[in-house]
């Protein structure tokens, strides 16, 4: 945004409600983005576990004393928009019920505001004058926090399975360590060494963020920043209203499935959107979803289920690309959403259910809030993605008697968008998180990538713009170990639109590398399985759904397809109406245009 587009912004005096000129405020907009960059970077170039490291499964940010968001790293959404809630439930639960300098806060409880407990939270109070006028926080994935399974967790009966629990609890109090604390965590993760080193970035992340914070308010006066902060919120506040009256009321609702909670195979799990949009405001209604289930595939409400509903519209309506204007990324956009979900259901369960596999729930619900708006957004919205996420834990133990743990995210695929093809291999909706270098792998721990590339053995959504293609990855381990996979969409594949077909499914393949024609199928979730050296897990990510019908695409873009091995030239006359000569790299256009003809009547 530049210094014009903020020109409806009066020129004034500083003060608690005073409009602050255009060029001051774009300064301190600029500034407190900044921060929030060098926060980000300062963690996971800090860090030692590649979850972070190399994926960047973080984010950081600084907050009111109201804990409003006032800036974010450009992260995973998912993490900097739950840090307001894990402020609320620090406010329930702080050691000593106040705070001081120096202090620096641990939080991952998911019954007070967290994401789920291995997004730990690093807060720090940021205090001038000796008061408190608001905080430098961060959150960050961590690799092991002595669950019940090496890494993640699934088929695990409560919360208190999950492995630490903090709750306000502070790492130094005005200053100086909770020795019995941090002794505490060295004791209670099979990766202590990376889980310390990693939880002291975040902490020196913070910590920079605090300093950060109070030299702006240094140089340009504690009034002036916070009504810049604050006109940047209404800012966003207002161009988030602008593209949601743009929408015409009514509630508009879609529905999918899960393949299952991880245990009770084959009973698939109902996830249900309504978006009921009023005026310059809309809610998000998750009423008619499945109830809670027996295992850790919940979602937690104020720290995960309420982020996704904020994340889905920043993505629909104010995405950086496709808006005239680029909204600040604070808590303004997040003021004209409201999320429901019944206490009780899948996605706002009781304590003390646990609830740490969240998230392929969150990205099927943004997918579904997609599908439902549809009609009325048929030029902002994409077909169906993956929309689902690939989380792998593997671990085994070394012969000295100590764990190695690996956390991997595999990518997905888009659906097709309203202008062009949906994209091939990447992390999608809810998901930020970059790929592992392969390198990274075979350095650290006894593990060797068989295959990584574009899935080909099914073909993705054909459609005028076809869906993305998923990534196929087959990870080998070199000694006996353990794995965890949490993922999704095995059995509902991703939607087309507006004549577009269907994408694919996903799969999951366990074989053994001297033997890989005896191949199992795996469900999508499964915990703590034991394997051998040389077993080798084959991931499958969903193709993506197309968009419009297949017959509108240009022939020459599906002879390309063909040509690039994307599927065969039987698809492309089947379900494109070309008819392709692969040999010559040509198409029959007579036949073509004869084929089209008929297959569109």
């Amino acid at each position: 945004m530049n210094v014009a587009t903020m020109s409806a912004f009066a020129v004034a005096a500083p003060g608690p409600d005073s409009e602050i000129d255009p060029v001051t405020l774009q300064v301190i907009r600029g500034a407190l983005e900044t921060v929030a960059e060098e926060m980000g970077h300062v963690l996971y170039r800090m860090s030692f576990s590649s979850i972070i490291r190399e994926s960047q499964d973080m984010g950081a940010g600084l907050f009111d004393a109201d804990f409003n968001t006032l800036c974010e790293s450009e992260s995973t959404p998912m993490h900097i928009g739950s840090i307001p809630g894990y402020l609320r439930g620090i406010s329930e639960t702080l050691e000593d019920g106040e705070w001081y300098e120096g202090d620096v806060v641990v939080h991952n409880h998911p019954y007070f505001g967290a994401s789920h407990t291995p997004d730990f939270a690093i807060v720090v109070p940021v205090f001038h004058e000796g008061r408190l006028v608001g905080y430098a926080g961060n959150t960050a994935h961590h690799i092991d926090i002595g669950a019940a399974t090496p890494g993640l967790i699934i088929d695990v009966p409560d919360v208190f399975a999950e492995g630490m629990l903090f709750a306000g609890t502070k790492l130094y109090r005005k200053g100086e360590p909770n020795r019995a604390i941090w002794n505490f965590i060295r004791h209670n993760s099979r990766a202590a060494g990376q889980l310390v080193a990693d939880i002291e970035a975040q902490v020196a992340s913070a910590r920079l963020g605090a300093k950060r914070f109070v030299e702006l308010i240094d140089k340009f006066g504690e009034a002036t920043v916070f009504s810049a902060a604050n006109q940047l919120m209404d800012y966003s506040e207002r161009l988030m209203r602008q593209e949601l009256a743009g929408i015409p009321d009514g509630d508009y609702t879609a529905e999918g499935w899960l393949d299952d909670d991880g245990r009770n195979r084959g009973e698939r799990l109902k996830v249900k959107v309504t978006v009921r949009v009023q005026g310059d405001g809309v809610e998000v209604d998750l009423t008619g979803s499945a109830d809670q289930t027996a295992t850790a595939y919940n979602v937690p409400f104020e720290g995960s289920t309420k982020v996704a509903a904020y994340c889905a519209f920043r993505k629909l309506l104010l995405d950086a690309v496709t808006s005239d204007v680029r909204a600040p990324s604070n808590e303004g956009s997040f003021r004209p959403i409201k999320v429901t979900a019944p206490l009780g259901s899948i996605f706002n369960p009781r304590a003390p259910a646990s609830a740490e596999a969240r998230f392929t729930q969150c990205n099927r619900m943004i997918d579904l809030i997609l599908k439902a708006l549809a009609p009325v957004l048929p030029e902002r919205v994409i077909a169906g993605s993956s929309a689902a996420i690939s989380f792998a834990a593997y671990s085994g133990v070394r012969p000295s008697g100590e764990y190695w743990v690996f956390l991997e995210v595999n990518e997905g695929a888009y659906g097709g968008r309203p202008r062009s093809d949906g994209p091939d291999s990447i992390d999608n909706l809810m998901a930020n998180t970059r790929n592992n270098p392969l390198e990274d792998l075979a350095m650290h721990i006894p593990m060797i990538c068989d295959r990584y590339e574009l899935r080909n053995d099914e073909p993705p959504g054909a459609g005028e713009f076809r869906g993305g293609i998923g990534v196929v990855k087959a990870q080998r381990l070199l000694t006996k170990g353990f794995i965890t996979h949490e993922s999704e969409r095995h059995t509902d594949a991703p939607w087309g639109a507006f004549g577009g077909h269907d994408g694919t499914v996903g799969r999951c393949l366990l074989y053994n590398a001297a033997h890989p024609e005896k191949v199992g199928e795996m469900h999508s979730k499964f915990s703590g399985l034991a394997v051998e050296a040389d077993d080798v897990m084959a991931y499958y990510s969903p193709n993506g759904g197309g968009f419009g019908s297949p017959l509108k695409r240009p022939a020459r873009k599906v002879l390309e397809d063909v040509l690039d091995g994307f599927y065969s030239a039987r698809h492309a006359r089947d379900v494109y109406g070309v008819v392709v000569d692969e040999e010559a790299e040509t198409i029959d256009e007579g036949a073509t245009e004869a084929l089209r003809i008929q297959l569109g009547a």
